[in-house]
């Protein structure tokens, strides 16, 4: 059953149902689910049927994941299920918008991911706008973070996620847990309409320290998440200090969130790379 004493929510990441159904069995609870386009190549039936060279047209990959998504929202259905759109660094705004509206209606408790550049967050602006969730990944630095906050300004507590990537930090020597604590710290001086969804947690270190920072969401993996649950779900000490010496800390910025979001600097090169990830990992389905 859920401590008594968490507060932040804890999410799957996956592409398999299958997980989805060990991992509540395994905690006795679930709060939501992230999916994302190598997560939906990694599951399963999608790997086997690449394996034997048997491609998906656009519309079977497109049906593919509309149903397990529904697999997962049926598992959860008080939680929240994030949908990626397919976005490479050609996609217009407007057609993640129409991507978005199209997922937005496959079950009634997705969350539709978009990537944090400039077509992605134009897309965010009109689906808040259109009554719709949201939740901004490949989140690398602050002013990304800052950015969608601005662009996304009106919509409800919950409906707006920022999911900022701590292992891919790490594996370029930075400290990937010090962007959750500096975007928790901006955030705190904003007006709550955004939540903190911590990914990228990789082990139970990065896990243990967004328990300790207070993340408003946590995604891990499968064989995190089953570690937790083997050790007895335990929370860490209030005074639990997160000490990565060999990586390089990230520094606090202060910065205005009151500004337009085309304001921002949101360069990154860990989110042109993300993009290009996931859009080849889509690809590589597709016929």
């Amino acid at each position: 059953m859920r401590p008594t004493q968490l507060k932040s929510k804890i999410f799957l990441d996956s592409g398999d149902p299958a997980e989805t159904k060990a991992i509540i069995d395994a905690l006795g609870f679930l709060d939501g689910q992230t999916t994302n386009p190598t997560l939906v190549a990694k599951n399963p039936h999608a790997k086997a049927r690449f394996e034997r060279g048997d491609k998906f047209s656009e519309a079977e990959i497109y049906d593919f994941y509309k149903q397990l998504v529904t697999e997962v929202s049926e598992l959860i259905p008080e939680g929240s299920v994030s949908i990626e759109v397919y976005a490479s660094q050609s996609t217009t705004a407007a057609a993640m918008f129409a991507q978005g509206q199209e997922m937005f209606g496959w079950i009634p408790n997705a969350h539709i991911k978009y990537p944090i550049i400039s077509p992605g967050l134009e897309a965010a602006e009109h689906s808040i706008k259109a009554g719709m969730r949201v939740n901004m990944t490949l989140c690398f630095t602050q002013e990304q973070a800052a950015a969608v906050y601005s662009a996304t300004k009106g919509a409800k507590p919950g409906d707006v996620f920022v999911s900022p990537f701590i292992g891919r930090l790490d594996d370029q020597a930075e400290n990937g847990i010090d962007l959750v604590k500096n975007i928790l710290e901006m955030y705190a001086m904003g007006d709550g309409h955004v939540q903190v969804l911590a990914a990228s947690a990789r082990n139970m270190d990065h896990f243990m320290a967004c328990l300790a920072l207070g993340a408003d969401i946590i995604t891990a993996p499968f064989g995190v998440l089953k570690q937790w649950g083997q050790v007895g779900m335990p929370l860490p000490d209030a005074d639990l200090v997160y000490n990565r010496h060999e990586l390089q800390s990230i520094a606090y910025q202060t910065i205005d969130l009151n500004r337009p979001w085309t304001d921002y600097d949101i360069q990154h090169e860990l989110t042109t790379k993300g993009v290009d990830r996931f859009a080849a990992d889509w690809d590589q389905l597709v016929d």
